[in-house]
């Protein structure tokens, strides 16, 4: 698979991410699969060539990231992967547990690393913003993990524009580790960051990893609207929360429409616009082998002009920001 450079930073990733939030305990969510079944999936992404690996400390409570400290050592060599954690959403009860002030970051890192059995996280990234978050503390806090040589390099996901200004701009007027990414909810029903988050990553030449490419299956022609068809779809609140108006149905059933010129699936077609703007590597998610082949048939497919134009016209903006 083709490797991208991620902004003005060193480090290279494959064209397409793999999410493991679909890895972890079914207890958690009941569409998570189990270390057993979640084997052959990671090892066929690597086959494939996905360097990239991005999981959190939430995800089953912590339970991704132990999986695949148990399953990467035996899967592929420690430098031939990227591995890719997040933070800040709650952990515990405790008011210390969550967030961006030092003691959590700290010592959710040094959990993160154990569970991850490795003795550096190449990109750390915020999680869950808050948007009372310490801006300054949590900085330097990321500095100092990179120079202890804990972190490799650090990034962000779903924040405010002005607050992620603040942040790089810290950094960089100290002398502090600077923000190498940015991993933002972006496709075809959810375009807001096109108005300033995006423009500003793409001029301070920062990494842009969109998550949910395919609108966590709602591009997919498999549920949309209220048709709750998967067991994500009947165990993700999220969906139809965040994709459930009148236009993004009829983008979805336009991407139905077109699959049969292009030879595609309407999954394929959702992925192949996010590939087509100025972005790095998408994060995918999958649960079934087929989703990682189709996923990399999609980096072979150039959508029309014309028909990038139609589909972009159709989206209905938001207002205010959005978050997680």
């Amino acid at each position: 698979m083709e490797t991208v450079r991620l902004g003005k930073s060193g480090l290279s990733v494959s064209k397409l991410g793999l999410g493991a939030m679909s890895f972890g305990s079914p207890s958690w969510r009941s569409w998570v699969l189990d270390e057993e079944k979640a084997r052959p999936i990671i090892k066929h992404a690597l086959d494939l060539g996905f360097s990239l690996i991005d999981t959190c400390d939430y995800y089953s409570l912590g339970e991704s990231e132990a999986m695949l400290g148990r399953l990467l050592g035996g899967l592929i060599p420690r430098n031939e992967v990227v591995i890719a954690t997040k933070l800040g959403f709650a952990m515990g009860k405790g008011p210390n547990n969550r967030g961006y002030g030092r003691k959590h970051i700290f010592e959710a890192v040094d959990t993160s690393l154990r569970r991850l059995r490795t003795d550096r996280i190449d990109l750390l990234q915020t999680h869950i913003w808050d948007v009372e978050a310490p801006i300054e503390e949590m900085v330097t806090a990321f500095d100092d993990l990179v120079r202890a040589g804990k972190v490799l390099y650090v990034g962000a996901t779903d924040m405010p524009s002005w607050q992620f200004a603040k942040a790089v701009y810290f950094a960089r007027h100290n002398g502090l580790a600077e923000f190498s990414t940015m991993q933002n909810h972006y496709n075809l029903v959810w375009r807001g960051d096109e108005t300033e988050l995006i423009p500003f990553c793409r001029s301070e030449n920062i990494g842009l990893l969109p998550y949910s490419p395919m609108g966590r299956g709602f591009l997919c022609g498999t549920r949309r609207n209220t048709e709750q068809t998967t067991p994500r779809s009947r165990d993700d609140e999220y969906t139809l929360k965040w994709y459930g108006r009148a236009q993004d149905a009829e983008i979805a059933r336009r991407l139905e429409d077109l699959s049969g010129h292009y030879s595609a699936s309407p999954a394929q077609l959702a992925l192949a616009w996010v590939l087509q703007q100025p972005i790095h590597a998408p994060i995918i998610g999958a649960t079934r082998i087929e989703h990682l082949d189709e996923a990399v048939g999609a980096l072979k497919i150039k959508l029309d002009p014309a028909h990038c134009n139609e589909l972009q016209s159709m989206y209905l903006p938001r207002h205010g920001y959005q978050h997680k």
